[in-house]
């Protein structure tokens, strides 16, 4: 009889704690869908930041290009002409800014992607342990309930004694 309970008792600290890492592993799994939300969010962002920044790089390659097609028609004086040289220097700086904007900004999102895919990774490998401790945890429900139904039979045929 001591020994059921004892038997008894173990199941039940094994089962709470199978629950527990059901329960850590479902948290985990949470965290890793909602950092997952967040690298989503900061992509969707990168992306809007992208088309801003190649909007931006065709108004001002059109500027360039409307600039250097003044210059070709219109040399008419030397400090207009020097005007509108500094002025194409600026929108070159400009240019090689949004340039380099739009490489860090697509070195980024091919970082996040790349971290997106780890978590994709993670989550996977996360759920898949969530169903082996599913798993486990069935098996000692039923390990439990055979054992419970054990003892009931045996305290009833103990009591028919």
């Amino acid at each position: 009889m001591d020994k059921i309970k004892e038997r008894l008792q173990a199941l039940r600290a094994e089962a709470d704690n199978a629950v527990g890492r059901a329960e850590e592993a479902e948290a985990k799994n949470k965290k890793y869908e909602q950092t997952l939300l967040e690298k989503d969010q900061e992509i969707t962002s990168l992306q809007h930041k992208i088309s801003v920044l190649d909007s931006d790089l065709e108004k001002a390659e059109q500027k360039l290009a409307d600039l250097k097609s003044a210059q070709e028609d219109g040399e008419q004086s030397r400090t207009a002409n020097e005007g509108l040289q500094r002025k194409i220097q600026l929108l070159e700086e400009e240019l090689d800014a949004a340039d380099k904007n739009l490489k860090d900004a697509m070195d980024k999102l091919r970082q996040v992607d790349v971290k997106a895919e780890h978590f994709e990774r993670q989550v996977t490998r996360l759920e898949q342990e969530r169903d082996q401790w599913e798993k486990k945890y069935e098996e000692a429900q039923e390990k439990y309930r055979a054992s419970k139904a054990e003892l009931d039979e045996l305290v009833s045929s103990m009591e028919g004694l």
